[in-house]
């Protein structure tokens, strides 16, 4: 029984999605999607990692059991399940930290399990005190004004987040998901109580939102701001600062009109 061609047909009807809809999620063309669901022909590895990471699913029971017969499991939210996690090292097998700027943020839902995905992503060297060297960063630049005063367009350093229920409320995370994308809000945890996570703007224009723990990819949380926006001069406090030097100097003039 070819169990992959019918899981992966399984779970995209579960999931109320197209084969087109799919192709487009995992970033290779319609045709194949058929293919592989009439078990005409086999992906490669990475594609299977893309799958299987996309409904949320152990790649071993993807390709060896019936998931329509399977009993649903509780995500894992420890971490003790693998997660792929892909990194970049230097010559020097150092970790080197990936850069997601905004032009990568939608095909990053669909690679960020992927090796090659990730070894295409810029990347750099932060050779700061404040990082530990046996952590994992990763630059996510955002967009918008939802965190004010973090402005749009600057790079969050964040470290990733194994273990979801560690979390901290209020900590400002990315959290990264299957229906929102990459967010950075700061994270209420409420997986004891309800599994899921509300995400918060600083920005008090917008609203509180849920998201359930079956949505979460991957949580990375902020450690560092990185922008090139430098504040322009405060024009009413300049004004302030004229208003008292011209004050005093009058105050100078009237006392040495006193002593004549």
């Amino acid at each position: 029984m070819n169990f992959f061609a019918n899981n992966i047909k399984y779970l995209r009807k579960q999931k109320g999605i197209t084969q087109s809809d799919l192709a487009n999620k995992l970033g290779i063309n319609r045709p194949k999607i058929g293919s592989y669901e009439e078990g005409r022909a086999e992906p490669k590895l990475t594609i299977i990692q893309r799958i299987a990471h996309y409904y949320k699913v152990n790649i071993d029971d993807l390709l060896s059991i019936d998931l329509s017969k399977e009993v649903p499991k509780e995500k894992d939210v420890s971490g003790s399940a693998l997660r792929v996690l892909p990194i970049i090292v230097n010559e020097l097998n150092q970790e080197k930290i990936s850069i997601v700027p905004v032009k990568a943020m939608a095909s990053y839902l669909s690679g960020y399990a992927d090796v090659e995905y990730i070894e295409k992503l810029p990347t750099l060297n932060l050779p700061l005190a404040e990082l530990s060297t046996d952590r994992t960063y990763r630059i996510f630049q955002i967009q918008g004004d939802s965190m004010l005063p973090v402005v749009s367009g600057s790079y969050i350093i964040a470290e990733y987040v194994q273990n979801w229920s560690t979390i901290q409320n209020q900590s400002p995370c990315i959290v990264v998901s299957v229906n929102d994308g990459v967010v950075f809000k700061r994270v209420v945890n409420t997986i004891s109580t309800k599994q899921s996570l509300v995400l918060n703007s600083d920005n008090q224009l917008y609203s509180p939102f849920e998201i359930s723990i079956e949505e979460v990819l991957e949580v990375w949380q902020a450690k560092g701001i990185i922008s090139f926006e430098i504040p322009e001069t405060n024009d009413s406090a300049t004004q302030i600062n004229q208003m008292n030097t011209i004050l005093l100097q009058l105050q100078q003039e009237m006392l040495k009109l006193k002593n004549q």
